[in-house]
C-alpha cells in the first residue's frame, strides 16, 4: 500500500545519493585546481578531511544499498577505495613532502571535521 517512492528507505537512500553527488562535484572541482597548478587540495571539503571524493563515492553506494541490498558489493568497494586513498597519499608525500604531512596531521582523512580554523595555512 502506499507508493514505495515516499517510503522512508527510499527517501534516506535519494538523500544519501543526492548529498554524495554534491561532495563529489565540489570536491573535484577543488581537486581539479589543484592539479591544474601541480599544488595540493587544501581548501573546501579538503580542509574539513582529505578523502571527500572517496566518502563521496561511499554515501552514493550506500544510498543505492538501501534501495538494492547487495552489501558484498559495498564492502568490496570500500576496501578498494581505502587502499587507493591509502596509496595516493603515499604519492602525495612523494611529491610534496612536509607540506603533505602537515596536512595529514591536521585533517582527518575519512570524518570531516566541520569547524576549521580559516586562519590555518597549510
Amino acid at each position: 500500500e502506499g507508493n514505495p517512492l515516499w517510503d522512508a528507505l527510499h527517501i534516506a537512500s535519494n538523500v544519501l545519493i543526492v548529498l554524495g553527488f554534491f561532495l563529489l562535484a565540489s570536491a573535484w572541482n577543488v581537486l581539479h585546481k589543484a592539479q591544474q597548478t601541480r599544488s595540493l587540495a587544501t581548501t573546501g571539503w579538503y580542509a574539513r578531511c582529505r578523502h571527500p571524493q572517496y566518502i563521496a563515492f561511499i554515501l552514493i553506494m550506500f544510498g543505492f544499498l538501501l534501495q538494492w541490498p547487495t552489501i558484498p558489493t559495498l564492502v568490496i568497494l570500500v576496501v578498494v577505495y581505502v587502499r587507493l586513498a591509502t596509496r595516493e597519499e603515499r604519492m602525495a608525500l612523494e611529491e610534496f613532502g612536509e607540506i603533505y604531512r602537515h596536512y595529514m596531521e591536521s585533517t582527518p582523512a575519512w570524518i570531516p571535521k566541520f569547524k576549521i580554523n580559516e586562519h590555518e595555512t597549510v
